[in-house]
């Protein structure tokens, strides 16, 4: 295990050779980064909407993961945060008016929600600053949150478990095949609590919440004795199948909707399960900065291989303030990229080289996410460097004229005839934003420049000021939103409530002394309960009602005065 400690450190004695990036060369870059994003976006249009995918070396599209233009919903609130509004309210349109969950297509359950559930939900709450058309009441009503509601409601019958873990697919017409396999990987169990969370508080429909929070307190259940989870389980049974613990492949956004669950929502409970995991992974898997594979009940090491998707862990890690550690293990992860000008899907730590059958790069975002959070975290000029290798390596290796194909082996540079969705979605995003330190997305700024906005009944709430969460699928959420929405329901069901007990009050309690009447002038009243033929009409139910200078918003919670 030396070798790693050795290549970290040369890599370390390069960052002292980086250059710092100025506000022009940035800029230039992010146009780069548009120039990208549009090669890839157009030519989906062009040769393969309305299909899921575009194939780049054919110039054709394909159906993957359910046959609902996915990379036109995936990719709808990149649009936003380019700056392009106009082709966002277009597409949005488009959506409302072609996308139908209603079809006899067996849909990936865990794909579907953070793709499809996420994307839509996402470009719900950024409807207002995309200058769309908003209903009344929005973010708690709208047309891209009601299809929300409609593709989670088809993913709902795969909850329903002895266990209340779901099955890894559904039919979207039909529900649970009788002969669907009730294994599944534990990142399909745990990554629902985002979008479903989100949902509930939107819509004040707790199924979704519910759903998703009874699949993780089960899956909590199942861990071993040092603490730790395997990668695939069976849902009805609770045996683990795979029992090979680790952060990557199968496991990865389990983790990562724990903390970031935790965030959004002002979870003990949430974070609390994170931390413990925390303490067995830094146990039993951290060897040299690098994470290993490790047999889950006995911690011994069974597959001492990197896999790029356990590239978000740093960026994990700085959410929780472990910038140490962070920048340890990044610093191996780039390590792996200078090497191949990508991230192979597995890498040997001991043989330093890739895994045979696994050597493709499909133009994942994960080190370039991380990237993105530690230079928010430290200002390290190091982490553009990296966006700028990977714009670049892209560019270089994978580009065609029909899009950007996924590398097949990063070898020789051979291209696979595949364009994922989540390179629109996720690595251009991050690319982005790296770029853009200023971006309403980072929060910060100030009142009226762009970065807050009202929302709810009368505009009484303030939106985006609480910086934002991604799901896994780089799908910005509002915690504000949801609080705003929250309040709105509560008040409501409050409102319902107190006028249900008074109307089952006995006519004896609700006539009011002969006296304490004519403390009133004629037609008016302190009861909300209104007379017979009284047109007096109750007070609007809003989200809370301080001004603004009253409000303190961090991670999404928002305090006031009175708090």
């Amino acid at each position: 295990m030396r070798a790693p400690v050795c290549v970290t450190l040369f890599v370390w004695l390069l960052n002292d050779a980086v250059s710092q990036f100025t506000d022009k060369e940035m800029a230039a870059i992010r146009q780069r980064v548009k120039s990208m994003f549009y090669h890839a976006y157009n030519s989906y249009l062009d040769n393969a909407f309305p299909y899921d995918e575009l194939r780049p070396l054919t110039c054709d599209g394909q159906d993957t993961w359910g046959s609902f233009s996915l990379t036109l919903i995936d990719a709808l609130d990149t649009l936003l945060v380019l700056g392009n509004h106009t082709e966002f309210q277009r597409v949005a349109s488009l959506l409302q008016d072609n996308v139908d969950f209603d079809i006899d297509v067996n849909a990936s359950v865990f794909e579907t929600n953070i793709r499809v559930v996420g994307g839509l939900l996402s470009a719900h709450l950024l409807a207002g600053r995309a200058g769309m058309d908003l209903e009344p009441g929005w973010p708690c009503s709208g047309p891209l949150l009601r299809m929300a509601e409609d593709a989670a409601k088809k993913l709902l019958p795969a909850f329903q478990t002895p266990t209340g873990m779901p099955y890894g697919t559904v039919n979207l017409l039909n529900g649970v095949s009788p002969t669907e396999t009730p294994v599944t990987c534990t990142a399909g169990v745990g990554t629902f609590i985002l979008e479903f969370a989100t949902l509930s508080r939107l819509t004040g429909d707790e199924t979704f919440e519910n759903a998703a929070r009874q699949a993780l307190r089960s899956l909590w259940k199942t861990r071993s004795d040092i603490g730790l989870v395997g990668n695939h389980i069976d849902v009805l049974s609770k045996k683990w199948v795979a029992q090979d613990a680790g952060i990557g492949a199968g496991v990865d956004s389990y983790f990562e909707y724990l903390v970031k669950g935790a965030i959004m929502l002002q979870d003990e409970e949430l974070l609390s399960m994170f931390l413990e995991y925390d303490r067995a992974i830094q146990n039993y898997t951290r060897f040299d900065d690098w994470y290993l594979w490790v047999q889950m009940h006995k911690g011994s090491v069974s597959m001492p291989i990197f896999q790029s998707l356990e590239a978000f862990w740093p960026g994990l890690q700085s959410l929780l303030g472990n910038l140490d550690s962070a920048i340890r293990t990044f610093q191996n992860y780039y390590s792996v990229w200078r090497q191949f000008g990508g991230l192979p899907e597995f890498y040997s730590i001991p043989q330093g080289s890739t895994v045979d059958k696994r050597e493709g790069y499909p133009l994942r975002p994960e080190l370039i996410e991380s990237a993105m959070y530690l230079f928010r975290s430290t200002g390290d000029h190091t982490y553009l460097q990296l966006g700028l290798d990977a714009l670049e390596s892209i560019e270089r290796i994978a580009k065609t004229p029909c899009g950007y194909a996924t590398v097949k082996d990063l070898r020789d540079h051979q291209l696979d005839n595949r364009m994922e969705s989540f390179f629109l979605a996720e690595t251009i995003k991050y690319l982005y934003l790296l770029f853009d330190p200023n971006h309403f997305l980072h929060g910060g700024g100030k009142e009226g420049d762009g970065s807050w906005e009202e929302g709810g009944e009368a505009g009484q709430c303030i939106l985006g000021a609480g910086g934002f969460i991604f799901n896994t699928e780089a799908h910005p959420l509002d915690p504000a939103a949801l609080y705003c929405c929250s309040r709105h329901t509560q008040e409501r069901q409050e409102l319902r409530d107190i006028l249900l007990s008074m109307s089952k009050k006995s006519p004896d309690q609700s006539k009011p002394p002969a006296k304490e009447k004519e403390l009133h002038p004629t037609g008016q009243s302190d009861s909300i309960a209104l007379k017979p033929g009284e047109k007096k009409t109750p007070p609007t139910l809003s989200c809370p009602v301080q001004p603004f200078s009253a409000r303190l918003s961090i991670l999404g919670q928002v305090f006031t005065d009175n708090s």
